[in-house]
């Protein structure tokens, strides 16, 4: 568990915000949320617990409305940006001064599970249940954002920074439709993405609730993770170029094999990853080969490659390794490697202020807490360029996640979700 750090924290009670007393005090309902987090499992599974629900598909625009519905349940306003991003807003006592929001995504991978960004949004959607059962007014208006399609790259918050450029609305995505045609299908308009940018300041402070996807929670048997940082992420497109020949004639020592040459590489990568010190990764999970006949030489391999760490430098350092090795595979096979930089996200450090609230709700909870970084991207990467932005993280189990089998326990979410009620006070006393 390199890089985690278990924490104690002690503070006076004067350092606390005056609320309602812990007897008096409503928190999260376990069975409110597991039968919210149940329901909106419905939406794009075609099999118990086999979540299909991919952005701008009809399982993803039926969870969308069962949001939006959850939301005006709960006293929200609700609006659907330009991206599709969907906002549910609360007054507070000085409507002049920015929001404190709160969020998630409900998108998901092709078959995955039903826990990831679901409870970011739910979580968040229970925190103004809590507060209106309290009758908490707070001094800040209030904002529950659900982001659309996160998993394909960010896509709500990266619009909202004005970060998403029109070359990308013609993509290709998971659910088959164009990006262009997704974001209007789901109420947004994709030819006014510009209306869907927002003003560093337009927003006070944003917490994000979300599973750890990793195990650093559950080996340390830790109830909360404070999010040091979000890792960068370096993605490139390998092209090898070899010759296309009969698989039966051409002599072995003759060939100029691109598959060969990738697989070669591949295992240089990895190479190259494990010999550096830290938590740095480099993922091939894609390999495409021409001319793909079962008696062909492959003449041409395109793969991905995927490299992340906290440290830019770090990433740097790693696709220099690689990019050495792969000279030399390319010199021994008679091939040709190109590296084609795709997108960059850079690593983005959380806002320590907001990490400390999060520390001082676990405490004030008596649940143990952790600060650790997140290996995985999310839409508080975009957020931290608008605001001071943070991340709360709750185990999940065997550290699975984009799969059926990722699971958080019931107690596990209500954890997190009080974490987060209570950071969202704290930061609504304290940002301007």
């Amino acid at each position: 568990m390199t890089n985690a750090r278990i924490i104690i924290v002690v503070f006076t009670a004067s350092l606390f915000v005056s609320r309602a007393s812990a007897q008096s005090e409503t928190l999260a309902d376990i069975q409110r949320i597991e039968t919210r987090m149940n329901q909106l499992a419905t939406y794009g599974a075609n099999t118990p617990g086999v979540m299909k629900r991919v952005a701008f598909s009809d399982g993803d625009i039926q969870a969308r409305k069962y949001i939006t519905g959850l939301m005006q349940a709960a006293g929200l306003t609700v609006t659907t940006d330009a991206a599709g991003n969907i906002f549910g807003r609360k007054k507070g006592k000085d409507n002049s001064l920015p929001y404190v929001a709160f969020g998630s995504h409900v998108d998901a991978v092709p078959n995955g599970g039903i826990y990831d960004g679901d409870l970011g949004v739910i979580g968040a959607i229970e925190c103004i249940d809590i507060l209106n059962q309290n009758h908490i007014e707070t001094v800040h208006p209030l904002e529950v954002i659900m982001f659309t399609d996160e998993e394909e790259g960010l896509i709500g918050s990266r619009a909202m920074t004005g970060h998403l450029p029109a070359d990308e609305l013609n993509n290709k995505m998971n659910c088959d439709k164009t990006l262009r045609q997704g974001i209007n299908d789901v109420g947004g308009n994709a030819d006014e993405l510009d209306k869907a940018k927002i003003e560093r300041g337009s927003i006070a402070a944003f917490i994000e609730l979300h599973i750890e996807q990793g195990d650093n929670l559950e080996t340390g048997n830790t109830n909360i993770g404070i999010v040091e940082g979000i890792v960068g992420m370096k993605p490139y497109t390998i092209t090898i170029n070899g010759k296309a020949n009969h698989a039966g004639t051409t002599p072995m020592k003759l060939r100029k094999d691109a598959l060969l040459t990738a697989a070669k590489l591949i295992i240089a990568i990895n190479e190259a990853a494990l010999s550096m010190d830290g938590r740095q990764v480099a993922t091939v999970g894609q390999i495409f080969v021409t001319p793909g006949g079962a008696n062909v030489i492959p003449g041409k391999a395109i793969m991905s490659l995927d490299l992340r760490d906290l440290s830019a430098g770090k990433m740097d350092l790693l696709f220099n390794i690689i990019k050495h090795k792969a000279d030399s595979v390319a010199q021994l096979n008679g091939t040709v490697i190109t590296f084609i930089p795709k997108e960059v996200k850079e690593p983005v450090k959380t806002d320590k202020e907001i990490q400390l609230m999060i520390a001082k709700a676990a405490e004030e909870l008596n649940l143990t807490a952790k600060y650790l970084p997140s290996g995985a991207l999310h839409d508080t990467q975009d957020m931290a360029k608008l605001a001071p932005a943070a991340m709360i993280f709750v185990p999940s189990k065997n550290g699975i996640s984009h799969s059926p089998d990722e699971y958080t326990s019931p107690e596990d979410m209500k954890n997190g979700i009080n974490v987060l009620y209570k950071t969202i006070l704290e930061a609504d006393q304290t940002f301007k």
